[in-house]
């Protein structure tokens, strides 16, 4: 069982996000709205101020697929 002093917590933290960064939650709720299909490749570039950026990406594979739906059901539990 969750604790609900540590669920409002995450929930909360959300909200913040969400708040600061209203962008990136819209760029996400469009990627996922089609849903992401195996052979998908997701690419991620971090930028550290005064630094070079660094970039990798991952072809989505049927195993992550898979581990995201056991934890949207560990989710709703």
């Amino acid at each position: 069982m969750m604790n609900l002093a540590a669920m409002g917590k995450i929930m909360k933290a959300k909200e913040v996000f969400t708040a600061n960064h209203p962008k990136f939650i819209a760029f996400w709720n469009a990627v996922l709205a089609g849903g992401v299909q195996e052979g998908t490749i997701l690419e991620v570039t971090v930028t550290k101020p005064g630094q070079e950026p660094m970039t990798t990406n991952i072809k989505v594979q049927q195993s992550d697929l898979e581990m995201v739906e056991s934890l949207k059901e560990l989710a709703k539990k």
